[in-house]
This record gives structure tokens, sequence and C-alpha cells, in this order.
């Protein structure tokens, strides 16, 4: 038996960091929604564990121990009990590294998800978000990968109603860490105080597009000092009037632009990649799952 699990892009919609806290983390608040474009984590029957990487940008990666699928697989097999796992793993990698859209997060998700199916351990998804925690800030609110509210350092969140996006994302594929943005972010003082909030209750798509632009993404003018790169994409995107909001999700480098109808996105889609070929570019829904 094959189990092939979707693992979609994470877009941070807004974006409110903090000031590091004692132990080196930044707080956060942040809205999320999970694109219907990704990559796809597969678990088969196998002798120990393996991982074998295909699709347009696993070539950047690597398919050692330290790879986030993997590790996944061990703090699935730990927590389950199971001494000896084993399962042949592959990763269709079809996001960009280092981009900003939580690709290795949700690959490590789908994982969870798809080892939960192959070794028949039935676990509620709940659980699996918990077993998430220990593999990085924003892998669980990838497990459900439904849109949420997250806050603390990320790994705590709750699921919000918020209607679906058209929307386009264009990365130039040049890899942005997110450990630079965070630094840079530092050394430009940027952290506020972050306040107890309630979760965004978004009434309609122009009360939200309303909302999204005056939250913002705080990492943006850190992300945008050490990637020019991004002001001309921002700049091609907010020039044009179908485009609603642009906005960056995450650290970088990829940036959104929401669009009110999916034709739209397509259009926009193909006008940009003809453009500039050298760049990714995808249309895409968010929030349709």
């Amino acid at each position: 038996m094959n189990v092939r699990v979707f693992a979609p892009a994470k877009i941070n919609l807004t974006l409110k960091v903090g000031r590091p806290r004692a132990d080196g983390l930044h707080p956060l608040q942040s809205v999320v929604m999970f694109a219907d474009v990704g990559d796809v984590v597969e678990a088969a029957p196998g002798e120990g564990l393996s991982l074998t990487l295909a699709g347009e940008f696993a070539e950047g990666l690597s398919a050692g121990d330290d790879n986030l699928v993997l590790r996944a697989a061990r703090a699935l097999a730990t927590a389950a009990g199971i001494e000896k796992p084993a399962a042949s793993l592959s990763l269709e990698k079809n996001l960009p590294i280092a981009s900003g859209v939580g690709g290795g997060s949700s690959d490590a998700a789908a994982a969870l998800r798809a080892l939960n199916v192959l070794w028949k351990l039935d676990l509620p998804i709940a659980q699996l978000a918990e077993i998430a925690r220990q593999l990085g800030a924003d892998v669980p609110v990838c497990v459900p990968a439904q849109t949420a509210f997250m806050t603390d350092a990320g790994e705590n969140f709750r699921p919000i109603s918020a209607l679906p996006f058209s929307a386009v994302l264009v990365n130039p594929l040049i890899p942005l860490p997110t450990a630079n943005v965070y630094r840079q972010f530092d050394r430009m003082a940027l952290g506020a105080l972050i306040s107890p909030s309630a979760p965004p209750h978004w009434s309609n798509p122009d009360a939200a597009v309303r909302e999204i632009a005056a939250l913002g993404n705080d990492l943006e003018p850190a992300a945008r000092a050490l990637l020019p790169e991004l002001d001309d994409i921002a700049a091609l995107m907010r020039k044009d009037g179908r485009v609603l909001h642009a906005g960056l999700s995450g650290s970088g480098a990829t940036m959104f632009a929401l669009v009110q109808k999916a034709e739209h996105a397509e259009t926009l889609a193909e006008t940009w990649q003809r453009a500039h070929p050298d760049w990714w570019v995808a249309d895409t829904i968010l929030g349709a799952a």
C-alpha cells in the first residue's frame, strides 16, 4: 500500500512579530491560509527508513537524516513506540526552497499524516500536531492545513473561518533563509510589543483585504533590505488594478497578490511568467480545502 499526501504551501496573509523572547524566539501573530499548490509526500512499505527526492526543486535538498521528512518519521515512530520503523518515503519537491511558504514544515506534516495511515496508527490530527511541535514552530499548523490564527512563536494556533482567495504567488528563485531575515529584523529594531489579540473575524472578502493590508507583514522591511528584488515584484503587483493586495509571505522571498477572480490570477500568472522566466510564478486558490 502506497500513501500519497499533498503538502500545500502555507501563506502568511498577515504577520505581526515582536522582540525576541528570553529563549531567542520571536512572538508572533499570523493568519495563514493554505494553497492548492505544493509538494507531495508518498510513503510505502520498505526496509528501514529511506527517502528519495524528485521534483523541480529537489536538487537543493539533502535526503540525509536531517531532512524534516525523515525527522518526522522518527518522531512519529518514537511517539507510537515503534522500535524499528520501516518505510520508503519519497518527496516530490515542487515549491522553491527557503521561500517563506512553509515547504519543509508542510512536508514534515504530510509525512506524519502519510505514515499514520501506512503504519495503521489511527492517531487523531490533534495528536499528530502535538508530535509536530518538536519539528519546528510552524509544523503543527501544517498538519490540519486549514486556515488558522497562529500565536506565541507559531506553535499554537486556532482554526478560523474565511472565504477562499484567488491569488498569484511569485518567487524570484533567490533563497532567503528565515534566520537571516530575523537577524536583519533585530538589527533594524523592528520588533514591537505583541499584545494578546483575538482571532480575526472576516465577514466578507472586502473587509478581509482591508484588515490584511492594515496588519501587513512586520518582516517585509527586513526581507526587502536583504533582497531588493522584492521591490520589483511588489511594484509589478501593485501597479495592476486587478490586484486587491500584495504582500510578503512569512520571511520571504515569496510574495502573494490577492485578486478578485480566478481568471485574473491565471492571466496575471501567465503574463508575469512570460515577462520574468527566471521567476517561479503560480496562480492558486488560498483556503480552498
